[in-house]
């Protein structure tokens, strides 16, 4: 570990891998971010259940949800400049805690949490994609979304096995309609007659009616920025690794508050948050928001637009994940925290082959196996997720404040930026898994429950106790990995040219 003296520059990123060195730039690796988190899908889902709970102060609840998700931002943005690994968390919470927190909370719980979050992406993909072309009908058919749904993750799994820039091409096109369709759409809700004026006090974070209502739409604000961390599994294929990462991280949370508050304050100034008609505190508004405003926003043709940015927004962060999923298999292969098939790279376009495939399929055996057993649980599988994020983001966060512990003096700014925040962000995400684990838990949170205890509960709180046991397995035929201690991921244990 580095000396608090130490003035030496983050070290370049280890070799050995098989990644194609200097693929993408900086625009390209936050577009790959902002992809990631599927912008237009993700607010259309959020916004109108933020509503219902707290109303014209869900724009504040966007703000107070960034907070915490831009601190983590500056502990991986931190903790890249030292460690410029595409195993990002693993290696960082290895190196700050040892190999069993850095394989369960930085490995295992984010290759779970990105599985389940691209069935959900795959099968909203696919419904939007059937809505868009008209088949409405069969959009309500579960077996047919869920036919669609393998097509595209087979799909994305084939441009992502081609390699990094091919995928950053895709997600500019998919980006720009993203964005586009948004702008197009607030800049239609403002000019519409009777639309009403935008309040400041709509951003006031202060104007809760109590404390219940404020942690809830928080905690529901939270979670729509996540995924922009995938870029950082690029870092070895960007151009200045150990800095184009981290800037691009915080660049891209900045750029997506900017949009959902623009989208959040259009949508509110047009429709209000009435209980009747279009308003956004309407249930049968709620899960799709931009979806039932956007017709009568921008007209039939606009409308389908706006349906199909939103199939291609869930299309572009289930490629993302599809990308950057294999790179930290490929990672924890590397340094022999897996067996060496998840580091097998393709001759010709410098992929993690194997991992990529395993990926996908993956990803489709358990869209396939959850729908069988249950949409309910299926549903409730995803929103699981919560409590994944939380725990890794939050562990992530104390990993960047603990390694950097001896530098913390050297500077206001070591002190600030790699103590303070990435420790303040890391405590509030303590807080949201508590606070989510404790609403999970009861039998009327999600559509399952077992014994008196809620399936989403169950589900998210088992993932992680699977992942203890999955562990011990692995350490049984990977020794070495557990047995180095925190020095384990210092070098690479296995290398491919």
């Amino acid at each position: 570990m580095t000396s608090a003296s130490d003035p030496s520059p983050a070290p370049a990123p280890p070799l050995g891998k098989g990644l194609r060195g200097d693929s993408v730039g900086l625009l390209a690796t936050i577009a790959l971010g902002l992809a990631s988190v599927a912008p237009a899908y993700s607010i259309a889902i959020t916004l109108g259940l933020v509503t219902l709970v707290v109303g014209d102060r869900a724009p504040a609840a966007l703000v107070l949800g960034f907070v915490p998700i831009l601190l983590t931002a500056f502990a991986f943005r931190e903790l890249n400049r030292r460690m410029p690994d595409c195993g990002t968390t693993f290696v960082w919470n290895t190196r700050a805690f040892g190999p069993a927190v850095g394989w369960v909370a930085g490995g295992w719980t984010v290759l779970v949490a990105t599985v389940l979050a691209m069935t959900a992406l795959a099968q909203v993909g696919a419904a939007a994609l059937l809505a868009f072309l008209g088949l409405d009908t069969t959009a309500g058919g579960t077996l047919a979304v869920t036919a669609v749904a393998v097509l595209l993750i087979a799909l994305v799994v084939t441009v992502a096995y081609r390699g990094v820039r091919l995928a950053a091409h895709a997600q500019y096109a998919m980006l720009a309609l993203q964005l586009l369709a948004l702008l197009a759409f607030g800049i239609a809700a403002f000019a519409r007659d009777g639309a009403a004026t935008p309040s400041l006090s709509w951003i006031d974070p202060f104007g809760f009616d109590d404390f219940g209502t404020f942690a809830q739409s928080v905690l529901l604000c939270l979670f729509v920025y996540w995924g922009w961390d995938a870029l950082i599994t690029f870092n070895e294929e960007t151009v200045d690794s150990d800095r184009t990462p981290g800037r691009a991280a915080v660049a891209s949370t900045v750029v997506l508050l900017v949009t959902y508050l623009f989208t959040a304050f259009a949508a509110i100034t047009f429709a209000g948050t009435g209980t009747g008609g279009l308003g956004l505190g309407a249930e049968e508004n709620a899960a799709d928001v931009l979806t039932h405003l956007a017709p009568t926003v921008l007209g039939g043709a606009g409308g389908r637009i706006v349906s199909l940015a939103i199939a291609v927004s869930a299309v572009g962060a289930l490629l993302t994940c599809a990308g950057s999923t294999p790179r930290s298999a490929l990672s924890m292969s590397a340094h022999g925290a897996l067996p060496a098939a998840f580091g097998r790279m393709h001759p010709r376009f410098r992929t993690p082959a194997f991992g990529t495939v395993s990926c996908g399929a993956a990803a489709a055996a358990a869209l396939v196996l959850l729908t069988l057993v249950s949409a309910d649980f299926l549903g409730d599988a995803i929103l699981s997720i919560g409590l994944l994020i939380a725990f890794y983001y939050g562990v992530t966060g104390f990993a960047c404040a603990w390694y950097f512990r001896r530098q913390l003096r050297n500077s206001a700014r070591d002190l600030l930026f790699k103590g303070v925040l990435p420790a303040t962000g890391g405590l509030m995400m303590l807080a949201a898994f508590v606070r989510s684990a404790y609403d999970m838990a009861d039998p009327d949170y999600g559509s399952t429950s077992l014994g008196g205890v809620g399936g989403v509960f169950l589900l998210g709180v088992g993932s992680l106790v699977l992942g203890g046991v999955v562990m011990l397995l692995v350490r049984a035929r990977h020794p070495r990995f557990f047995q180095d201690g925190r020095t384990a991921v210092t070098a690479l244990t296995v290398t491919e040219n």
